[in-house]
C-alpha cells in the first residue's frame, strides 16, 4: 500500500511540489531504488539475524519513511522518504516468501504463496481506492500520515502472532555469505528475476499512470481511481487463482507464456488504437487493461513459486528472492520513468505498447529458453 498510495496522489503532488510528468515518473519509480540496491545485502541481514526480525525491521522503516515524506516540501525530500519506504519494502519482501513457507502446512503452501503473491494486486486495490476517497476531503500529507499508523500497528501483530525465529546461535556471518554467494553463482535465479522485471516494467508503469491516463481522456470525478483500484485487485485474483493452478500441477511456462502473450496483446489494444473517436472505446481500454492486469498476475505468482525452490543446494532461498527484488525493482524503476518519457516525446498514450511488447518478448524468449519444467525440475504438485 505504500507503494500504490501515490498514483492516486500524484496529480495533487504536482500541483504542491511543481512536478513535471517525467519527475513524476521519477517518484513513481525511486521507491524501488532500495529494492534495486540493496536486496542482496537484505537477504544476509535476515540469514545473519533471522527472518522475523528483518521482517519487523522492514515495517519500522515503512513507518518512520511514511511519517517524515508527509511533512515534504521539496521534491528531493520527498523522493529521499520514498527511498526509505523502499528498502523498508524490500525487507519484507525478501523475507516472507520463506517466513510463509516455514508455517503453512505442506499441503497448502502453494495456495499460501498465490495469496503472497497477490499482494500487490490487494494493496493497489486497497491503497487506490482509499486515497481516491480520502483524498476529496483530505490533503495527500494526512494520507501518508494515516499509511504510517497502520503499519505501525502491524508491527506488535508480528511479534504476537508469527513464530519466533529459531535459536541458531551467534551470528554466523561467513556460512551466511558462502550460502549468498553459492546462490547468486547459479543461472535460473538470474533468468528468473529477469522474466519477472519483464513484468514489473510494464505493470507497474501502466497502472501507476492509469489515474493519470484517465483523467486525459477525459475521465472526471472519482472514476480514474475507482477504475484503477479494480483493474489492481484483478491482478490479486489472478495470483490467488494461479496459487491454485499450481496446486493442481500446471507447471511454470504455460502460465508464464500466457501471462506474457496476454499483457502484450492487452496493451497494444488499450494503447495502439485512437479510441477517443469510437464508440465504447473507453469500455474497450478498461476491459483490455483489466485483462493485463488480471490474467499478466500468472507471472509473478509462477515466479515467486519457482523462487522458493530454484536455490542451489547448500544456498539461500532468501537470497533468491533478493536477487530477483534487485532485477525487477530496478526496472520497476525505469518503467515509468520511460513510459513518461514517451508520452512526453509522441504528445500522449498512445505509443505506450512499444514498451510493453518489447518487454513481453524478451520474457517470452528467456521463459522458453530457461524456464521449461523439465530444466526447472520441479513438480508443483508437491512442496517439500
Amino acid at each position: 500500500m505504500h507503494i500504490w498510495k501515490l498514483p492516486g496522489a500524484l496529480d495533487f503532488i504536482r500541483a504542491d511540489l511543481g512536478l513535471s510528468l517525467v519527475d513524476s515518473g521519477v517518484l513513481l519509480g525511486i521507491v524501488q531504488v532500495g529494492s534495486m540496491l540493496l536486496g542482496l545485502a537484505a537477504s544476509l541481514f535476515s540469514e545473519i539475524w533471522g527472518l522475523r526480525r528483518t521482517l519487523v525491521v522492514g515495517m519500522v522503516l515503512l513507518a518512520v519513511g511514511s511519517l517524515a515524506g508527509a511533512f515534504a516540501t521539496e521534491t528531493w525530500f520527498l523522493m529521499l522518504t520514498r527511498m526509505l519506504e523502499g528498502v523498508g519494502f524490500l525487507m519484507a519482501g525478501v523475507v516472507a516468501p520463506a517466513l510463509i513457507r516455514r508455517v503453512a502446512h505442506p499441503a497448502s503452501a502453494n495456495i499460501a504463496m498465490g495469496w503472497w503473491a497477490g499482494f500487490q494486486g490487494m494493496a493497489t486495490f486497497l491503497a487506490v481506492l482509499a486515497s481516491t476517497l480520502l483524498l476529496t476531503s483530505v490533503r495527500w500529507n494526512t494520507w501518508w500520515i494515516i499509511m504510517a499508523v497502520i503499519t505501525a500497528i502491524t508491527v506488535p501483530l508480528i511479534l504476537a502472532c508469527v513464530p519466533a525465529d529459531p535459536d541458531t546461535g551467534p551470528p554466523q556471518v561467513g556460512a551466511a555469505v558462502v550460502r549468498i554467494r553459492r546462490t547468486v553463482a547459479t543461472l535460473t535465479p538470474w533468468i528468473a528475476g529477469i522474466v519477472f522485471a519483464c513484468y514489473t516494467l510494464q505493470w507497474g508503469a501502466v497502472i501507476g499512470f492509469l489515474p493519470t491516463i484517465f483523467r486525459e481522456a477525459g475521465v472526471g470525478g472519482l472514476w480514474p481511481g475507482v477504475v484503477t483500484a479494480v483493474v489492481g485487485g484483478m491482478n490479486a485474483v489472478g495470483n490467488i487463482l494461479s496459487g491454485r493452478l499450481h496446486q493442481r500441477g500446471v507447471s511454470a511456462l504455460p502460465l508464464l507464456l500466457i501471462g506474457l502473450i496476454t499483457m502484450a496483446v492487452t496493451t497494444v489494444v488499450t494503447f495502439a488504437p485512437d479510441w477517443t473517436s469510437v464508440p465504447g472505446g473507453l469500455v474497450v481500454q478498461i476491459v483490455a487493461v483489466t485483462l493485463f492486469s488480471g490474467v499478466g498476475a500468472l507471472i509473478p505468482a509462477t515466479l515467486t513459486r519457482i523462487a522458493v525452490d530454484v536455490a542451489p543446494e547448500d544456498g539461500s532461498p532468501a537470497a533468491v528472492m533478493g536477487l530477483m527484488q534487485q532485477i525487477y525493482n530496478a526496472a520497476n524503476l525505469v518503467g515509468p520513468i520511460i513510459l513518461a518519457a514517451i508520452a512526453t516525446a509522441s504528445g500522449g498514450w498512445r505509443l505506450s505498447w512499444t514498451m510493453t511488447l518489447a518487454a513481453s518478448l524478451i520474457g517470452i524468449a528467456l521463459a522458453v529458453r530457461f524456464l521449461g519444467a523439465r530444466r526447472l525440475g520441479l513438480d508443483f504438485r508437491h512442496t517439500d
